[in-house]
């Protein structure tokens, strides 16, 4: 039976996915947007339409699953999956507001999981027995892997362009390597989509099993996903202009063969951990492959101040949503 909780989760969870977009479309554009490749008006059309796009091809929903397994069943009510998400919305705002490019994946997921082991502390067991480690650990060492991966793919693909490139004439070679920001650009937008729109997915698909809606197993409705897509593509559309700056601009000036190279080496990254249904953050991945190609020109390249501060709020994210999701719960049951 479809209840008023139910649909309130849903379209807390849509919204997520939107606010979601606007807060990592700076991932998708920010290196286009710098290097002037595209205005920022077409950057966030060209974004949205692959961020979409993704629908058609990943059907296998692997990280939607993940997401979906880091709070054990028991656990896990209408109440739960409510929590997590206003948390996880908070702590989006608060950190967009503030042109911190943290992570939307690892709001959500440290919103569920705080959510849960509130209930679970509620319940009398230990607040701990709530939380699935198999996923949780995944997750969790990722957050240092996705970022080191993306450096070493963009360093990788830097020098090889460098060394193909060095015989062509500055002019020329300028003009090749804004077309091919475009389809890196296009790419990374792609498996961004891909990733990201699944976590929402997964959290959709939960809350209609707790619910009792769906039996945990049963197939995916056609609604969600498309539902979830779109949403994100429209956030998209709707910007980020205050971390564009921070990812553009801050960590490394980026120039549009090394544009190419940080955004072919975040393409990669996400594609691959799709494939084995990992659920990493964008903001990392894209983060690390842009030191790479900062570092590729001098380690002095690299503004070490504003990388470390990025690292704080990647260490604070998990821990932050949830206990703002703890608290959100505690008082969502009292008041029920």
């Amino acid at each position: 039976m479809v209840t008023t909780l139910l649909v309130l989760v849903i379209i807390l969870a849509i919204g997520f996915d939107f606010i979601n977009g606007f807060h990592d479309a700076a991932n998708s554009i920010a290196t286009i947007v710098s290097t002037k490749v595209l205005t920022p008006t077409m950057a966030v059309l060209w974004a949205a339409l692959f961020n979409f796009a993704a629908y058609f091809v990943f059907t296998e929903h692997k990280v939607a699953n993940t997401i979906a397994k880091t709070v054990f069943e028991q656990y896990i009510t209408l109440e739960v999956i409510l929590s997590g998400l206003l948390a996880a919305i908070l702590w989006n705002l608060l950190t967009w507001y503030y042109g911190i490019p943290s992570s939307s994946s690892h709001t959500l997921i440290g919103g569920f999981a705080g959510a849960g082991m509130a209930n679970a502390l509620i319940l009398g067991d230990g607040m701990m027995q709530a939380v699935n480690f198999g996923p949780i650990i995944k997750v969790v060492s990722f957050i240092v892997l996705a970022p080191l991966i993306g450096m070493a793919i963009s360093i990788v693909i830097t020098l090889i362009i460098i060394n193909i490139a060095k015989n062509a004439k500055p002019a020329v070679a300028e003009v090749w390597f804004k077309r091919l920001q475009l389809a890196s650009s296009a790419a990374l937008s792609f498996t961004h989509g891909g990733n990201d729109a699944q976590k929402v997915m997964g959290i959709i698909y939960i809350a209609m099993v707790a619910a009792k809606v769906l039996n945990n197993g049963d197939i995916m409705p056609e609604w969600i996903p498309l539902s979830c897509y779109a949403a994100i593509a429209i956030g998209t559309m709707s910007g980020g202009w205050r971390i564009v700056k921070t990812m553009g601009t801050k960590i490394t000036k980026v120039t549009p063969l090394e544009g190419v190279g940080a955004e072919a080496a975040g393409a990669i990254t996400l594609g691959i951990t799709e494939h084995f249904g990992i659920p990493v953050s964008t903001t990392h991945t894209l983060t690390g492959a842009i030191i790479g190609v900062g570092l590729v020109k001098r380690v002095s390249a690299v503004r070490w101040g504003v990388t470390i501060s990025l690292l704080w709020a990647w260490v604070l994210t998990i821990p932050v949503s949830a206990t703002l999701a703890g608290l959100v719960f505690a008082l969502v049951h009292y008041i029920s």
